[in-house]
């Protein structure tokens, strides 16, 4: 028996992102971020803001340490194979930032 295909609506038309995952971190419940915060260049200064959106953000449902965490962490992740090395190592270095900032170490 053979699977029947179905189109995929245009984001353009429905008005509604491509990707699940800028609708999660446009509308997630866990922080507001700053926009281009994971393109910095410094690590300290991507902890830095997620740290003060943490702590600012009425929407998170957590710790402010985790929030942020995971949020670095989802960018991470989602961006996958795509993301350049380089950017992939200042991100990570950003997590252990992130927790030194916490008082995590």
């Amino acid at each position: 028996m053979k699977k029947s295909s179905t189109a995929k609506k245009s984001s353009a038309k429905s008005g509604t992102p491509k990707r699940w995952s800028q609708r999660v971190t446009r509308e997630s419940d866990a922080l507001d971020l700053k926009r281009g915060v994971f393109k910095l260049a410094d690590p300290k200064k991507i902890a830095a803001s997620l740290k003060r959106s943490a702590e600012h953000s009425s929407r998170r449902k957590s710790s402010a340490y985790r929030s942020a965490l995971s949020m670095l962490t989802f960018y991470i992740n989602r961006a996958g194979k795509t993301l350049p090395k380089t950017q992939r190592d200042r991100l990570q270095r950003a997590k252990t930032e992130l927790k030194h900032q916490f008082g995590r170490d």
